[in-house]
């Protein structure tokens, strides 16, 4: 258990990443001409941005990678003076051993503050001769256009249930456990196509046992069951108001769900409901709004026993 999962299991090649066939067959054109554009890798967490990153710059520089490779995580230097030391310093100097250019991978580049994205357009377009930059974001939106248009946009999409299964199987097979079915379900709802955090929850599920189970899932990625959700939405549409709000002081208290958690599952479980179409429309209208309220700092538990009273009066009106 010393080894964390994520870096042990890691895809080396560019053939090894998971469940994106059609970026890694343009990326591995780059490699076969040694050649390549400004690239902005775009799409959710945990889809394999920063992996195929790393594999290209493997097969592209080979045994000299490490040499012409540099890695930022904007998220933690995100002011502009960053953008005119650390990647100005590294971007205008030559590249190491027989390479056409280096790589300046910026990993969430999307918390790139205003001023360090502009200054660091100019940067892209005067060092392009020595140095090509990858930019990784969950949100392209962010990231301003003169950015994007001198970028080769790759847009990643969440994995399926059978590419994680798949993989989750490998991990399993490697380690020596046992997961059952209702693991692996349990496994695929809570990382809702996110591969690293699958793998983490398959890391720390394993430390309680060999054989992981559903109650072992839940119990380590601090997720609610998705029965019991659906069960305090169906005794809130039935008028059982006091029943819901006991079954969400369980889940506060037993899973040690925050608020923002809860009115995720809550959003993803409305749509399993067997109600009325324009039931679902109104609350799921009602969810934005009390989503927001948490973000502006409303007490939590307030907030989802005011969206489980509003539940209680819509099925009321319904009846």
């Amino acid at each position: 258990m010393n080894e964390v999962w994520v870096e042990k299991y890691r895809p080396k090649t560019l053939d090894e990443v998971v469940g994106q066939i059609g970026v890694i067959e343009r990326l591995k054109s780059y490699v076969k001409s040694l050649n390549m554009p400004h690239l902005m890798f775009a799409g959710p967490a945990g889809t394999g941005k920063t992996t195929s990153a790393i594999a290209l710059s493997k097969e592209m520089f080979r045994e000299n990678w490490k040499l012409n490779f540099h890695e930022l995580n904007a998220s933690d230097e995100r002011g502009i003076d960053v953008v005119r030391k650390k990647i100005k310093d590294f971007a205008r100097t030559a590249p190491i051993a027989d390479t056409p250019f280096k790589i300046i991978f910026l990993d969430e580049a999307d918390s790139l503050t205003s001023d360090a994205q502009a200054a660091l357009r100019r940067t892209m377009e005067k060092y392009t001769n020595t140095c090509r930059f990858i930019l990784s974001c969950n949100y392209s939106s962010k990231i301003i256009d003169p950015i994007q248009s001198r970028c080769a946009v790759f847009r990643f999409k969440a994995l399926n249930a059978d590419e994680v299964k798949k993989y989750l199987r490998r991990i399993a097979v490697s380690e020596k456990l046992e997961v059952t079915e209702d693991g692996m379900d349990a496994l695929l709802y809570v990382a809702s196509g996110d591969l690293r955090r699958a793998t983490n929850i398959l890391q720390v599920s394993a430390s309680l046992g060999k054989k992981i189970d559903a109650e072992a899932v839940y119990k380590t990625s601090a997720t609610g069951r998705p029965e019991e959700l659906k069960t305090m939405l169906n005794q809130a549409l039935d008028g059982e108001f006091i029943a819901s709000r006991n079954l969400l002081d369980e889940l506060l208290v037993n899973y040690g769900l925050s608020g923002h958690d809860i009115i995720n599952q809550i959003h993803r479980n409305i749509f399993d409901l067997e109600t009325d179409e324009w039931i679902k429309i109104r609350i799921i209208e009602k969810i934005g709004e009390t989503e927001f309220r948490l973000i502006e700092g409303s007490n939590s538990r307030i907030q989802i026993e005011a969206l489980l009273a509003f539940i209680v009066a819509i099925g009321k009106e319904a009846s």
